[in-house]
């Protein structure tokens, strides 16, 4: 049942878990240029709510009707990094208790010793498009947003879209940008094939047949655990610690037959694996690993083909091949090799916090700790780190 209240100032939330508010700060206060623009968005009262995207129906129901929606506004997705992570879900929307959403941002509350309280839209996700009928009902909520790090709530607040640009008055800066891909799978298989690079791609999913290589998909722990073991090897060479396994198990549980692992072997020993999610007619590539000295044999492109076939069985249209970092060439060429066209993804913050030398510094830090620790320490360093990253 929805709940809301009247706090100071006639500010208004409204929460969908029994009794549970969302208070302001002692001395909050919207100011008045900030509830004259909440009100021009039409929510038909003076101000902003926040709603639980994961319980209140409307939430999923707007989703759904949104064009521009993606994998990372499920509520199924939240659930995962509620469950993983302990990060609270709440959107800001000016749609009034009881009345269809027109516009919302969605984010995660992320409370760290560590980097801070802070919201994200979204963490580990890599874009969330803030969703509106009209771009110009976003401003209301972003600087609703604002007020809340300016009245000490939090220390920032950060949006993924994939295109949506704010407008100068929200008072945003650019922070992290990105090389996204999308593959367009409507054309025929056969063409859609003959796009790929003929000897990176192509010759390397011929050889794969020709190697016998197993393949296997599903969402057992079987094949998770074949999963896991790959992703150790995967990060310990890219010096980055692997994501906890609980991660997974509650993408498991919120996915279902929707979340799909699957796994190359040659004669009986994993050499590649892909995790992808559906989510109606796009299939999303979130996580890839395998065995470097393995990588002759095709496992990788022969998942990524059969992913393909799958997709176009299946009536989808698009493969989310994610981002890539801007100076990871190897990455994104990988990905241009398929035919997928890149676009770039600008990250927005209040305040603006571009990725500087400390955070390459840090990041070189973390890839010389990395190569040396045993896999056990390995594992228990990105259990405790990732929970405060975000």
């Amino acid at each position: 049942m929805t709940n809301s209240s009247i706090t100071r100032d006639n500010t208004i939330t409204v929460s969908a878990r029994e009794g549970q508010q969302y208070e302001e700060p002692d001395g909050y206060a919207p100011s008045q240029s900030l509830l004259a623009k909440a009100d021009e968005a039409g929510g038909g009262v003076n101000c902003p709510y926040e709603i639980d995207p994961v319980s209140d129906p409307r939430w999923a129901q707007f989703v759904d009707s949104r064009p521009r929606a993606s994998l990372f506004h499920d509520p199924r997705w939240l659930c995962a990094l509620e469950t993983a992570y302990g990060y609270h879900p709440l959107a800001f929307t000016t749609a009034s208790p009881g009345m269809p959403l027109r516009n919302g941002i969605v984010f995660c509350e992320i409370s760290s010793w560590l980097t801070g309280r802070r919201l994200v839209s979204l963490p580990f996700s890599d874009h969330c498009e803030p969703l509106a009928s009209e771009p110009g009902d976003l401003e209301p909520l972003l600087l609703y947003a604002r007020q809340k790090v300016d009245a000490g709530r939090y220390k920032r607040f950060e949006i993924r879209p994939m295109t949506y640009v704010p407008p100068g008055a929200a008072g945003l800066g650019k922070n992290r940008s990105y090389v996204f891909h999308r593959l367009d799978l409507r054309p025929p298989a056969e063409t859609i094939f003959r796009g790929f690079h003929k000897d990176c791609i192509q010759r390397k999913i011929r050889r794969a047949e020709r190697e016998n290589l197993l393949y296997e998909d599903g969402n057992s722990d079987e094949l998770l655990e074949k999963f896991l073991g790959l992703m150790m090897k995967t990060r310990r060479r890219h010096g980055i610690p692997p994501q906890p396994p609980r991660w997974f198990r509650a993408l498991l549980t919120a996915f279902g037959k929707d979340l799909k692992i699957r796994v190359a072997s040659k004669d009986g020993v994993p050499v590649a694996s892909i995790l992808t999610i559906s989510r109606r007619r796009t299939v999303v590539f979130k996580y890839g690993c395998s065995d470097h000295a393995a990588s002759r044999f095709g496992g990788t492109p022969m998942l990524f083909w059969r992913t393909i076939q799958e997709a176009k069985d299946n009536g989808q249209d698009e493969l989310d091949m994610g981002r890539s970092d801007a100076d990871n060439e190897g990455l994104i060429t990988f990905k241009e090799h398929w035919g997928a066209l890149p676009t770039r993804l600008q990250y927005w913050s209040y305040p603006g916090r571009e990725w500087g030398a400390s955070d390459r510094w840090l990041a070189k830090v973390g890839r010389t700790v990395t190569a040396v620790v045993p896999d056990s320490v390995l594992q228990m360093f990105g259990s405790v780190l990732y929970r405060h990253m975000g």
